[in-house]
């Protein structure tokens, strides 16, 4: 039987609950996932790269031992369907949390598919008390003295408010 691989793709700026529920809930399905870091410079993220791979991989390590999936954190540049064939992915997963979502990801869904017709895009809803988290409302919370432990894991927290508070 062939070996199931996903890839889940993000620029996980910072790495959110929402996220890790759509990793775990994919991790189920999947024998082998592979998380993108993107690097996405054009969204001003508060993390180098290299520090969202090493939150992804240290946040993530639990589902693994959980699910029986083997889950790798790389970092890439470049078009999503090379990633996947590098990694011998035919699966996309990406997570849905509310409609307005769905415009853009079936968009995204299309060109992936276009580009290269092996590859599948897979969505998964975000679980009811996830879906209204982004990275961005994360951000913005955390900038304006707001209490984002709700929103993300401990460790990614503390790295957050270290970012966004210093001193």
């Amino acid at each position: 039987m062939r070996e199931r691989v996903g890839v889940y793709p993000g620029t996980f700026d910072p790495v959110t609950n929402g996220h890790l529920d759509v990793i775990h809930r994919a991790a189920r399905l999947l024998d082998r996932l592979v998380i993108g870091v993107a690097m996405n410079a054009g969204k001003g993220p508060i993390f180098p790269i290299d520090e969202r791979v090493e939150l992804v991989r240290a946040e993530t390590g639990g589902i693994a031992a959980q699910t029986g999936a083997r889950i790798e954190v790389v970092p890439f540049d470049g078009l999503l369907v090379t990633l996947a064939r590098e990694v011998g992915a035919d699966m996309i997963v990406r997570g849905l949390r509310a409609v307005s979502d769905f415009d853009y990801e079936i968009q995204m869904a299309g060109m992936n598919r276009r580009l290269d017709q092996e590859v599948e895009t897979v969505f998964l809803m975000a679980s009811e008390r996830n879906q209204f988290i982004s990275s961005r409302f994360v951000k913005e919370i955390a900038r304006l003295g707001g209490d984002i432990s709700s929103f993300v894991p401990q460790l990614t927290l503390e790295r957050t408010l270290a970012r966004v508070r210093p001193g």
